[in-house]
């Protein structure tokens, strides 16, 4: 949420805000707020998808300095979409302003696009830390003020609302929160700050209620929108001049003069009466109002500012077992593991609006929108994620007509016919009396041919998820069928399934065997497995120097966690391993990385590759969340570094072998040959997963899949990359372009 104006409007009277000395207090935190000041406001790279070690980094640093100062952090973080769709026309028009953004960035232009794995890289961070962490079933704003409320303690944020929730120990807008300048002595140390209350804003407009401020939020609008006769109150009030029942010195602002307005009124009833009055209205009736009438409509906006005593996030942050809230209600029917594992914020918020809402949002990156979305790339694993979520015998839900989502119980079949998998239905797609919902049903039908599909009981018409993505430079819904995998696994059985049967899941579904990632460490298995798929599905095929700059990254990830003080060390097979070379190999690859001011062109090409892979990557971590993790996350952090990967691949395409980055490291040669080759190995393959339906979508032709012929070839964990790179070589021919392998 948000308040159109109300940050410019205080931030220029500083008499809003005090200065403080912020230490050995709790703190509540907005995750989502976070982590975007943390990575926009100090200029870490958007335009090569991201450095996330970097950020990381960052991240640590801040948790250290709150620690400095006996400061206790308890982040609470957005989870999915508002159910009741009144901030959905936002959501999307945010959405296709990013997408503007990151085509301006793709050509050198200024904007922000927050690379793809980030909230995964601060979840991930927070968790190593002990930090506890929350993630609210839906938008945060109000649970975060509600424990705050409780508490008694201030709420860090960026966010205009809270501006307008009444907290006791106010609110720390991030912008004034100085905490890479530490200051007081060692056993004292406090972070600068400003602290803002309503008590201090309702004291400058002569002692106001502070009740009427959430009807100041809904009269300017906020991020569920106005009421559309709002406009007209305020051109009768005529605020911008000091219109009204208001005394004083002109406004400033237009948020101003309605407060100056609403400073007149004792309670929100009488300013709400008088709305009702001058609008023509029968009057504010027991807060009620006419039906539809403006005060109805403005007292029910004003409900989302109104706090209860007790915050069921406190019982969770003080040891509770259960997941609380929204998780334990009827709206996102999640089994106990998965509500468990989403409150802890390892269930990405994508798997829930395709539960809850039949809806996803797909996250903008910097690409080539002249080509297809990166997320087509990664299509394959989002269908199996949405057939999953329909394989449930028990409570499936429905979205209601227009808003909101309803229950239905409903009985459930399978169908094996002929290798086609039916699935589990969900009572039809029906709106509002059972009539049809439209051309949803005929849009998957015309998608379906070529492959199985899950069907409603009694209906021919597949199930839908509907996806928001990029067409070219405009956001466009698409209808993506569900595909359950081969392997039999239901949602609501889901936490008692053996992790043998739903790695094999995992697997299926990207197209590799257990036995292929055996010489992979454990916690590289997924990201392997995941470039292995994106080499088989990404258009255009990925090229040998971008899959060997990959890896490349990869070992730096791997030696650079393995040089952290504590880290938990892979025992590697490599006798007399020499950390000082090892060490050496770190510092040449880390030369290599694009710098801040180098002259250097974006390559739109190996950007739209690379995201294309975080695209799979990051589809394959909601995959893996809504599996109870099979496999364990890779350490996202130093798993991929976006100016390392695109300069090494620079490197690599002035003709030099990826070898002569790794001499004299015995470690980072054999892990580079063995990453390789099972990436290519995992990459040869035909993909076995039960969501191949054929590639007609959007002219996703896969005419070049031919030229990827050839034998498995030996897998060893000590390969030779000679030998490697001979096999790459036989799948290129001279005629073929530097885009294929």
């Amino acid at each position: 949420m948000g308040v159109q104006g109300l940050t410019t409007y205080v931030e220029g009277n500083r008499q809003f805000l005090q200065d403080v000395k912020f230490r050995d207090s709790r703190l509540v935190i907005d995750g989502c707020s976070l982590y975007f000041r943390l990575y926009f406001n100090h200029g870490l790279d958007q335009q090569h998808g991201g450095d996330y070690d970097a950020f990381a980094r960052l991240l640590t640093q801040f948790l250290s300095a709150l620690a400095a100062c006996n400061i206790q952090p308890y982040v609470v973080l957005d989870g999915g979409m508002d159910p009741s769709d009144k901030k959905f026309a936002t959501l999307r028009q945010r959405l296709q302003s990013k997408i503007k953004e990151a085509d301006n960035i793709s050509h050198g232009r200024s904007g922000s696009i927050l690379p793809i794995l980030t909230r995964d890289v601060f979840i991930q961070v927070l968790s190593q830390r002990r930090v506890p962490i929350y993630q609210c079933s839906a938008e945060a704003d109000w649970e975060i003020a509600c424990l705050a409320h409780q508490w008694k303690c201030p709420v860090l944020t960026n966010d205009s609302d809270f501006y307008i929730f009444d907290l006791p120990g106010g609110y720390l807008p991030f912008n004034f929160f100085q905490w890479t300048n530490l200051n007081g002595k060692a056993s004292h140390r406090y972070i600068s700050a400003r602290c803002y209350t309503t008590n201090g804003l309702c004291h400058w407009f002569g002692g106001m209620n502070p009740e009427l401020l959430p009807l100041c939020a809904v009269l300017t609008g906020n991020d569920y929108g106005t009421p559309k006769d709002a406009e007209t109150l305020l051109a009768v009030l005529d605020v911008g001049r000091g219109g009204g029942r208001g005394k004083g010195r002109a406004p400033s602002s237009r948020i101003e003069g309605i407060l100056i307005w609403l400073s007149s009124f004792s309670s929100p009833a009488e300013a709400l009466e008088e709305v009702s009055r001058l609008m023509g209205e029968e009057g504010f009736r027991g807060k009620r109002g006419q039906k539809g009438g403006l005060s109805s409509q403005l007292w029910a906006g004003m409900q989302e500012y109104h706090l209860t005593p007790q915050s069921s996030l406190a019982y969770w942050f003080s040891g509770g077992k259960a997941a609380p809230g929204g998780w334990t209600s009827g709206l996102a029917q999640l089994p106990g593991c998965l509500s468990l594992a989403a409150a802890k914020g390892f269930l990405a918020p994508l798997v829930v609006d395709a539960l809850v809402m039949h809806r996803v949002l797909l996250i903008p990156q910097v690409e080539n929108s002249k080509l297809s979305s990166s997320h087509c790339s990664a299509r394959k694993i989002r269908q199996a994620i949405y057939g999953i979520l329909q394989q449930t015998g028990s409570v499936q839900l429905l979205r209601g007509p227009g808003s909101g989502v309803q229950a239905q119980d409903t009985m459930v079949q399978e169908n094996f016919s002929q290798g086609m998998r039916g699935g589990r239905g969900r009572g039809g797609r029906a709106r509002g009396g059972g009539h049809s919902s439209g051309g949803r049903g005929q849009d998957c039908i015309e998608k379906a041919a070529g492959g199985g599909t899950m069907q409603t009981q009694g209906s021919s018409a597949p199930i839908c998820v509907e996806e928001y993505d990029r067409l070219d430079l405009n956001l466009r819904k698409n209808q993506e069928e569900a595909h359950p995998p081969r392997t039999p696994i239901h949602l609501d059985t889901l936490g008692q399934a053996p992790v043998a049967v739903r790695l094999g899941v995992l697997l299926e579904v990207l197209g590799v065997k257990e036995s292929d990632l055996a010489a992979v460490p454990l916690h590289l298995r997924l990201a392997v497995a995941v470039t292995g798929f994106w080499v088989r599905e990404a258009i255009p095929t990925p090229s040998q120097p971008q899959v060997q700059a990959l890896v490349l990254g990869m070992v730096y990830g791997e030696l650079s966690w393995n040089n952290q003080p504590g880290a938990t060390h892979y025992q590697y097979a490599v006798p007399q391993l020499n950390w000082a070379a090892e060490r050496n190999v770190l510092s040449g690859l880390d030369r290599q990385r694009v710098r801040p001011g180098e002259r250097r062109g974006l390559d739109v090409g190996v950007a739209h590759s690379l995201s294309q892979w975080q695209a799979c990557l990051w589809s394959a971590l909601c995959l893996n969340q809504l599996l109870l993790q099979p496999l364990p996350e890779p350490h996202l952090s130093w798993l991929f570094s976006g100016t390392l990967v695109h300069g090494i691949l620079k490197y690599l395409k002035g003709g030099r072998a990826a070898e002569s980055l790794l001499a004299g490291g015995s470690l980072s040669g054999q892990l580079y040959s063995s990453l390789l080759d099972v990436v290519r190995n995992c990459s040869s393959k035909a993909h076995p997963s039960s969501s191949a339906t054929g590639r007609g979508r959007r002219g996703r032709g896969r005419g070049r899949r031919g030229r990827r012929g050839g034998g498995r070839g030996a897998r060893g964990r000590g390969q030779g990359t000679e030998e490697i790179n001979n096999r790459f070589a036989l799948l290129m021919s001279e005629e073929e372009s530097d885009d294929d392998w």
